[in-house]
C-alpha cells in the first residue's frame, strides 16, 4: 500500500519512493565530462592536479586507468568518461585529476574542472526516473544553477561500485610487498 502525506497547500500527496534521498544545499565542485556538467560535493574533494604518469594496474576493470604516486602515496585512477560508457578522448592540458576521499582517495579523470557552485538544498532536484539503468543510484540530484542543470553525482557510490572493492586492497597489498 502506498504511504500517502499531506502536503503543505493542498490535496493528498503520494509520498516519495525510498530511493530518493533528500539532498542538503552545499558547495559543488563541477566538471565536465563530454559536453555535460557535473558535481562532486566539496567536502569529498582532497586536491586537483594534472594528469600525472599513471601505471597500469594488470586486470582491472577497462575504466580503471591505474594508479599514480602522489607525494609517496599511491593511489587509484579512474576515468569517469570510461566509468560511464562516454568516448575516449585524448588527455590535454585541461584534463585533470580531482582526488577525492571515499574512506580511500582515489583520483578520477575528468576533461575539465568548472568552478564551485553553493547550491541550495530547494535548487537540487530528484534525478528523474529514467527506467532502471545502472547508473542511477549513482546521482544525489540535478543541481539547478542559473539556466543550467549539474548533474551532481555521489562519488561514494561512483566509486564504490562491486568492481572497484578489491582495487584499493590490491594497491595496499602491492605497496605492502614494496616495504
Amino acid at each position: 500500500m502506498e504511504a500517502i502525506v499531506e502536503a503543505k497547500s493542498g490535496p493528498l500527496a503520494p509520498a516519495p519512493p525510498d530511493h530518493v534521498r533528500s539532498v542538503p544545499g552545499g558547495k559543488f565542485l563541477t566538471f565536465s565530462l563530454d559536453r555535460e556538467e557535473f558535481g562532486v560535493q566539496i567536502l569529498k574533494v582532497v586536491e586537483i592536479i594534472g594528469v600525472l604518469d599513471i601505471t597500469i594496474v594488470p586486470h582491472t576493470q577497462e575504466f580503471v586507468r591505474g594508479v599514480i604516486n602522489l607525494r609517496g602515496k599511491v593511489i587509484p585512477v579512474i576515468d569517469l568518461r570510461a566509468k560511464f560508457g562516454m568516448p575516449a578522448m585524448a588527455y590535454n592540458d585541461q584534463t585533470c585529476i580531482i582526488v577525492v576521499d571515499v574512506g580511500t582517495l582515489m583520483g578520477i579523470i575528468v576533461d575539465t574542472v568548472q568552478e564551485v557552485h553553493d547550491i541550495d538544498g530547494e535548487d537540487i532536484e530528484p534525478p528523474p526516473s529514467l527506467g532502471q539503468t545502472a547508473g542511477a543510484g549513482f546521482l544525489l540530484g540535478m543541481g539547478k544553477v542559473k539556466d543550467d542543470v549539474k548533474i551532481l553525482l555521489d562519488i561514494d557510490r561512483v566509486l564504490n561500485g562491486d568492481e572497484l572493492v578489491e582495487l584499493p586492497e590490491q594497491v595496499s597489498r602491492s605497496e605492502a610487498a614494496r616495504a
